[in-house]
C-alpha cells in the first residue's frame, strides 16, 4: 500500500507541476500581467484534490463503502433500480457495479493519475479564466 501511495503522489506532482509551469509561461508571454497565473495554480490544486480526496469520499457519501453499499443510501436504491431492470441482478460492468468497485477498492493509479490530470487541468484553466484582468477600453 506504501508504494501506491507514493506512486501516486509522485504522479500528481508531476501534473500538478506541469499545469502550472504552462499557466506561469501563459503569464510571461502576456504583455501585461493579467493575474492569471495565480488562479490557475489555485485551480489546479482545487481540480487534484477533488481528484484525489473529493470523489472517494463523494463516493462513500453516496452510500458506496469499503463494506458494500450502505443501507437505504443513495447507492442502495440505484442498485436496487438496476436489479429490477436486469431481472434480478446487477450486470457486471454497469455503472453500479463499476461505482461499487471504487467504493470498496478505491481507484486504481492509472485512474487517479487520470482524473487528477483532467480535473487538474480543468481547474487551472477555470481559475485561470475567472482571475483574468480584463484590459480597460481604449479611445
Amino acid at each position: 500500500m506504501g508504494t501506491r501511495v507514493v506512486a501516486v503522489a509522485i504522479i500528481t506532482l508531476l501534473i500538478t507541476g506541469s499545469t502550472i509551469g504552462g499557466a506561469a509561461a501563459k503569464d510571461r508571454r502576456s504583455e501585461k500581467d493579467n493575474g492569471s497565473g495565480i488562479g490557475a495554480v489555485i485551480g489546479a490544486t482545487v481540480g487534484a484534490g477533488l481528484a484525489l480526496v473529493g470523489v472517494p469520499v463523494f463516493l462513500g457519501a453516496l452510500g458506496f463503502t469499503g463494506a458494500g453499499i450502505a443501507a437505504g443510501s443513495v447507492a442502495a436504491k440505484m442498485m436496487s433500480a438496476a436489479a429490477i431492470a436486469n431481472g434480478g441482478g446487477v450486470a457486471a460492468g454497469s455503472t453500479v457495479a463499476v461505482l461499487q468497485s471504487v467504493g470498496a477498492a478505491g481507484l486504481s493509479v492509472g485512474a487517479q493519475a487520470g482524473l487528477t490530470a483532467a480535473l487538474g487541468s480543468a481547474g487551472a484553466a477555470t481559475g485561470a479564466q475567472l482571475t483574468e484582468r480584463k484590459k480597460p477600453p481604449s479611445d
